[in-house]
């Protein structure tokens, strides 16, 4: 419901609030917390877009002598750098921040979970950049002196609450939506893994007879199937050019053809060139990464592009071969050899690895079948997930 009056705040970014409200500058409800202390006597806090959390044990103390910020709890702490913003809110925890972060102590006249909503808010987040006055490190930054003169619409301590326990609830029960609907997206992704395996290992006939594989990723095969190495079935290759094509130098030479590498951002897409490498038309090609946590993650590509670093192509060297149908068989193959890299190595994927695996190889016609049949399958979880 609407208030029965209004005012102008006078200030752009806050626009009209109720008439009883206060429109007061940021120094009026805070001070700034400036004591130094030491992260070996006051715990280090992270400052995240989930608001103040424990620094994980993985990151290395600072052991600074005393060159931090200190935190108490209730005060609420923002992050200068423009390139953090909405990493912020106000602490349940003491310790301490590094001293890029702005701490705030509150004074009588707010409520400390209203703060949290009321300065995490996008709007104050913008006005607060907006009205950063230095550069550090090429960063816009905005220090307390800036902030003190900011403009709040500030409610009474009641109202202050009533708005803060509202917000929580609401905020709780699309927080728990959220979580729900992540989770449905996991499921959703192991079925259709699982789809994707069952329908490459065992083909659509479900009375077909089985044998052994001899292979642990591939179990029990239709007794029909062929087992072959892959190095007789597929060739794969790397760009010619690949040292050469960088993102600075497709940024320079922009073209009408993508060159892909071996990030997974933009469907692996790093730029375009005015030339390309390679020309696999409508049949396609497989696509993979090389190196890293994404090693082994496999797409198809179509039509002509070129390769920066970090990945290969992958296609058939054999009639009896369907590009699609190893796409979706190749799946359930790398993600068995991903698994077993150790943690502590960095993931590498050479053509000597490919050649070196054995695969399962049905007809052509039931390559075909079984494409169909995924292609089908794929795109109803595909439109569950969206």
């Amino acid at each position: 419901p609407r208030y029965p009056q209004y005012k102008d705040s006078g200030v752009d970014w806050l626009g009209q609030v109720p008439a009883h409200w206060e429109v007061k500058r940021v120094g009026y409800f805070f001070t700034e917390r400036r004591e130094k202390v030491s992260d070996r006597d006051f715990p280090p806090l992270s400052v995240t877009k989930n608001g103040i959390v424990p620094q994980l044990e993985t990151a290395a103390k600072t052991d600074d002598n005393d060159n931090r910020k200190k935190v108490c709890r209730g005060d609420f702490v923002i992050n200068s750098r423009s390139d953090r913003n909405g990493s912020s809110g106000a602490s349940d925890l003491d310790g301490s921040v590094s001293l890029i972060n702005t701490v705030l102590r509150p004074l009588d006249a707010v409520h400390t979970p209203f703060i949290h909503h009321l300065l995490r808010s996008h709007p104050f987040q913008q006005e607060y950049y907006r009205n950063g006055q230095g550069i550090v490190a090429d960063l816009w930054t905005t220090n307390y002196s800036a902030m003190r003169d900011i403009r709040l619409g500030m409610p009474p301590l009641p109202e202050q609450r009533e708005i803060a326990g509202f917000l929580d609830r609401e905020t709780g029960k699309i927080d728990a939506l959220v979580a729900e609907q992540e989770r449905l997206l996991e499921l959703l992704k192991e079925k259709r893994q699982a789809v994707i395996s069952h329908a490459v290992t065992r083909g659509l006939n479900p009375n077909a007879p089985l044998k052994p594989s001899g292979l642990d990723w591939l179990g029990d095969v239709p007794a029909h199937w062929e087992v072959r190495k892959l190095s007789h079935l597929f060739r794969a290759g790397k760009g010619k050019n690949g040292q050469m094509l960088t993102k600075e130098f497709c940024g320079a030479n922009p073209g009408e053809y993508p060159v892909y590498s071996g990030q997974t951002e933009d469907d692996g897409v790093m730029g375009t060139w005015d030339q390309y490498e390679f020309d696999f038309g409508e049949k396609g090609v497989l696509f993979s990464t090389t190196v890293g946590a994404k090693a082994m993650n496999l797409r198809q590509l179509f039509g002509r592009f070129s390769l920066s670093q970090n990945c290969m192509v992958i296609w058939p060297s054999s009639a009896l071969c369907e590009t699609r149908f190893f796409y979706y068989h190749f799946q359930p193959l790398f993600a068995f050899e991903r698994e077993m890299i150790p943690d502590h190595m960095q993931a590498s994927f050479r053509m000597e690895d490919l050649y070196g695996y054995r695969i399962a190889l049905p007809s052509l016609s039931e390559q075909r079948a079984i494409v169909a049949h995924l292609d089908a399958a794929t795109a109803q979880f595909d439109a569950l997930t969206a």
